[in-house]
């Protein structure tokens, strides 16, 4: 009879196991479908240019290395980059160059990668939650079956259309740092659960991944490390177990740091960090005041509502949104924060979440919404949290029955409007091709220059520049002279660097259309100089979305 129930125990569990990887794998297929499709599309944006394809495509052609203010690795003949902006690792131009390699040398090809990072961090929060139910439940099993907090959370996170068109464009956002991160979140759970030095390990490497892919994972990295710490001072005050110990904590330390180290030579060679934090801790690049956290609050906490609706995406050629996210998502949490049987699940959580949501109020350059990517899943997370410990009281209650259709109503209607959001995004991008720094013109601009023989036209404004290089395969070399120094106003010396182009006729200029410019003043004074020298600025082509609206100019003088 014993025999029986221990095989009937086992049929049961492997049944469990089959219908929760299924769902599972549905779930990843899902977000596989919508975020693959028609990969070309919105045009390739500066940053994801800028920050891999560029020197990606530089180290697989053998041309000259562009690294970021020369910082780079010498190895032999070969020059590696450090860094591709001053808080930005060049850690997404190595993980890119198998995909290029392998498929060549293309937009689609390009975002290969930051898919296949977005499915890492998929199943890494997978584990995290796995691994975090299992710690408040008391299971000690070498590796924890998925949870339904894990299920309900990637059902609600893989058609969103934040994740989707994020992780689409994931070099854009830098979403290397969300799979380091919830690798990191992963391991240290799990080191808190069994107590393996390895984990720690684990946990801590990634912790130095993520900050170099982009500094601004401190947002979650940092209260990670001291949650973590907090953790294990209590567990060993409360039950003698010693996670911490001198060998253990610098292994640690030594593991964070090693992923480090091309930003720290970076920096030994040009301090470009320390100048860009150090330069806009008050003010930022794009005129945000640091210190004036009560108008920097409600901005940040509006961002992270909007990324649940998912309707910051007017670039792809429309506006559409899951209406009910925010408020499913606040009902839930401060339901679960009353209850005691789903507080003990989501009260970590919601000060992890808390406390990236204080960091995020201080930034070098804007308070950009796309800086949510990385804690976007973290607030989707808490959703499925509270709908597990929701779940768990109901099904104690005295409407026990009440409990599925709970859940299964909340999954649905989530579900099927992000669901429908994100295709209504994929409809309008068919048909608009892009907008703005993203308009598909791009290309045609970058294979105008190509295959008339403009192999170096002259920049006066931002945005063509990488993107024009990648297309051409390196074989157009555009001349960015317009400074960096301010947006607002051209510094002193941009005249000086025109001049010397204007006195040779054969050169040609590219600019933004007016009313499209990013940083301003650089048409007045290429008009300006130009009659100053007695040249005749003439518009050649330009280039518009596919509304017609114009976006580039190609110019030459006479």
């Amino acid at each position: 009879m014993l025999g029986n129930l221990i095989v009937g125990s086992q049929k049961r569990m492997k049944h469990i196991l089959s219908w929760r990887i299924t769902w599972l794998t549905l779930s990843v297929g899902l977000f596989l479908l919508l975020a693959g499709y028609q990969l070309g599309l919105p045009g390739l944006h500066y940053d994801e240019a800028k920050e891999a394809g560029v020197n990606a495509m530089e180290l697989l052609t053998a041309a000259p290395v562009t690294a970021f203010r020369q910082a780079s690795l010498q190895i032999g003949a070969l020059s590696l980059p450090l860094m591709v902006q001053d808080y930005i690792g060049a850690l997404n131009v190595y993980l890119v160059l198998p995909f290029l390699a392998a498929t060549g040398i293309g937009v689609p090809n390009l975002r290969f990668l930051p898919i296949v990072l977005a499915v890492v961090a998929l199943l890494c929060l997978e584990r995290a939650l796995s691994e975090w139910f299992a710690l408040r439940h008391g299971d000690r099993s070498p590796r924890p079956p998925i949870s339904l907090a894990a299920l309900f959370t990637l059902t609600l996170l893989v058609a969103s259309p934040s994740f989707v068109f994020w992780n689409r464009q994931g070099i854009f956002v830098t979403n290397a740092t969300l799979a380091a991160s919830y690798l990191a979140i992963w391991q240290g759970i799990r080191w808190l659960r069994t107590g393996r030095d390895c984990s720690l390990l684990v946990a801590a490497f990634a912790a130095g991944i993520a900050l170099y892919a982009k500094l601004l994972a401190i947002w979650l990295v940092a209260p990670l490390g001291i949650l973590l710490l907090i953790a294990a001072l209590r567990l060993r005050r409360e039950n003698g177990i010693p996670l911490l110990s001198l060998s253990n904590t610098i292994k640690a330390a030594i593991a964070l740091f090693i992923p480090l180290m091309p930003l720290v030579i970076f920096n030994v060679q040009t301090g470009g960090t320390f100048q860009s934090i150090g330069g806009n801790l008050g003010q930022s690049y794009y005129g945000v005041d640091n210190l004036a956290i009560a108008s920097n609050l409600p901005v940040r906490l509006g961002q992270l509502l909007e990324s649940l609706r998912g309707g910051q995406f007017w670039y792809l050629g429309g506006i559409h949104a899951n209406p009910v996210a925010p408020w499913i998502w606040g009902t839930l949490v401060f339901v679960a924060l009353i209850l005691p049987r789903a507080r003990r699940l989501v009260a970590v959580p919601v000060l992890l979440l808390a406390s990236a949501v204080a960091l995020s109020l201080f930034t070098v350059s804007d308070l950009f919404i796309t800086h949510y990517a990385l804690i976007q899943p973290v607030a989707v997370a808490l959703t499925g949290l509270s709908l597990v410990g929701l779940f768990e009281t109901v099904k104690l209650s005295p409407r026990p029955a009440m409990a599925i259709p709970l859940v299964t109503v909340v999954l649905s209607t989530w579900l099927i409007l992000d669901v429908a959001a994100t295709v209504n995004y994929h409809r309008d991008l068919a048909r608009s091709g892009g907008l703005a720094d993203h308009a598909d013109a791009g290309y045609h601009l970058a294979y105008h220059l190509q295959y008339n023989g403009m192999g170096a036209p002259i920049v006066l404004d931002w945005g063509m520049e990488a993107p024009v290089r990648f297309l051409s395969r390196g074989s157009v070399r555009p001349i960015e002279i317009f400074g960096y120094e301010s947006p607002i106003a051209p510094d002193e010396g941009f005249a000086a660097r025109l001049r010397p182009f204007l006195a040779e006729s054969h050169n040609v200029y590219l600019l933004r259309a007016p009313g499209q410019a990013v940083f301003q003043g650089r048409r007045e004074v290429f008009l300006a100089e130009s009659a100053r020298l007695g040249k005749t600025p003439i518009q050649i082509a330009t280039f518009t979305q596919k509304d017609g609206t114009p976006l580039f100019e190609i110019w030459r003088t006479d």
